[in-house]
């Protein structure tokens, strides 16, 4: 246990602090006494850590230095984790301007905390020319590399050592990560490694987040690492999101993965202005995403109740929408009539780009399409991999005057002949209708991605 005194004038005091998993254990008092013990439990080894670190850093700056500890073993004083709220507020409410970032520098510097040297090694790199920006970006990377242990601590150290963790800098702190399972060998704890990641100070800033596999083992399920998303405190600025990021069939089918419940996420990341999620048993609840420009949910049978979450969402800033709907066979649920709000721009008034995919009721909405008051409002349809014949494709054509005003139409991945790509060819002023599948008959049309 790391021992810390303090002798100044009539005061001879000494602080103890271990920490074992979860639990900090502390023991306080005057030098030559047992003092005064007291244990704390913490949700996660990454709180207790943190907690942990704070603690340490405040009996430094109140002048107490570390003695030994009780056993015998000594302890070390580190400072990759220094702390200023008031600078890091700061940041989070201009997070452009580079001043934050530089008086933190200045902060940190007297912290002895290596991120203040990256951070004017980074802020060295901007608005220069490209060879520059090229040199300075592989200094600051060799840097990050030997300071790997004090920026991050040695288990995200080792997560980026063998790729479980990709991180990408930005002014000394970690702008971009990518945390997943590498291959069928890894036995990294996707959620624990999260949870220290949220809870680093090197990732407050951190704006974009990408979680590959979850688990190798059995289902890919993604329910613990929400988890920890939620009850991040504080809860870094995202503004985007990607839970999902797996090659399927190869690393696992899309069907086999189970996203679990967003709605905890609503209120924790209100300003995200990009989701993504792949996968299935997808819980959308009641959105309320103000910030929101771009959501794709990429699944093999999205359920009714999730269609019709979607098309009550509260996202006023929503550019893009794309829904893939899937197989009845997966879970599959709803259709036109379910989208009826959506279709009359209920709620989207910024939204264009649609991407309807993935559907088994593909033909339906080439009906209903040049009927509907979205249209006029978008720039770009997207009704691939659906089950689009060449009955859809002429009722395309029929109406094209409602679509001549998309600067783009994806119809690929339906089962159009010759024929119907040849009909639907100039419905907008750009087609893409290729890579058409071919049923055995008339009644074995069927979405693209199921399982």
């Amino acid at each position: 246990m790391p021992r810390y005194e303090f002798t100044e004038g009539s005061s001879s005091k000494f602080w103890e602090i271990t920490l074992e998993g979860t639990t900090l254990t502390k023991r306080w008092g005057r030098i030559g006494t047992d003092g005064q013990e007291k244990v704390e439990e913490f949700d996660s080894k990454a709180e207790a850590k943190k907690e942990y670190e704070a603690q340490v850093r405040e009996k430094e700056r109140k002048g107490y230095t570390l003695a030994g500890s009780a056993d015998g073993d000594g302890g070390e004083a580190t400072a990759e984790s220094a702390v200023n709220p008031d600078l890091e507020a700061a940041i989070l409410a201009k997070p452009d301007d580079v001043k934050g970032y530089l008086a933190y520098a200045e902060w940190l510097k007297g912290e002895g905390d290596p991120r203040a040297e990256l951070i004017l090694l980074q802020h060295s790199a901007l608005d220069v020319p490209a060879a520059t920006a090229t040199a300075v970006g592989k200094k600051a990377a060799k840097f990050i590399e030997t300071h790997a242990q004090e920026l991050l601590g040695e288990a995200l150290a080792e997560a980026v050592s063998d790729e479980t963790l990709k991180l990408e800098w930005h002014l000394g702190f970690i702008r971009e990560a990518r945390l997943g399972q590498v291959d069928y060998d890894s036995t990294a704890d996707i959620p624990e490694l999260l949870a220290e990641l949220l809870a680093h100070p090197s990732a407050r800033f951190l704006s974009r987040l990408t979680l590959g596999m979850a688990s190798f083992d059995g289902e890919n399920d993604y329910d613990d690492t929400l988890a920890v998303l939620a009850k991040a405190k504080p809860a870094p600025p995202l503004r985007s999101l990607f839970i999902g990021d797996f090659e399927f069939p190869d690393e696992t089918e899309i069907s086999w993965t189970q996203v679990g419940d967003l709605k905890p996420l609503y209120k924790v990341y209100p300003q995200l202005q990009e989701l993504r999620v792949r996968g299935g048993e997808i819980g959308l609840g009641k959105i309320d995403l103000p910030e929101l420009r771009s959501f794709t949910v990429e699944t093999g049978g999205l359920h009714q109740g999730s269609v019709k979450d979607i098309v009550k969402a509260k996202w006023p800033k929503l550019e893009s929408l794309e829904v893939w709907f899937g197989q009845e066979n997966y879970g599959a649920g709803g259709g036109v009539k379910d989208l009826k709000p959506l279709l009359d721009a209920e709620g989207v008034p910024a939204l264009r780009k649609l991407g309807l995919r993935n559907a088994e009721f593909t033909d339906e909405l080439c009906a209903a399409l040049p009927k509907s008051k979205i249209l006029a409002q978008l720039g770009e349809l997207d009704l691939s991999m659906g089950t689009m014949s060449d009955a859809g494709a002429r009722t395309l054509a029929e109406n094209a005057k409602a679509f001549a005003h998309l600067k783009a139409l994806d119809v690929t991945q339906n089962f159009l002949t010759k024929e119907g790509q040849k009909a639907v060819a100039k419905v907008a002023q750009a087609v893409a209708s290729g890579n058409q599948r071919t049923p055995y008959d008339e009644e074995s049309r069927y979405a693209a991605v199921g399982e």
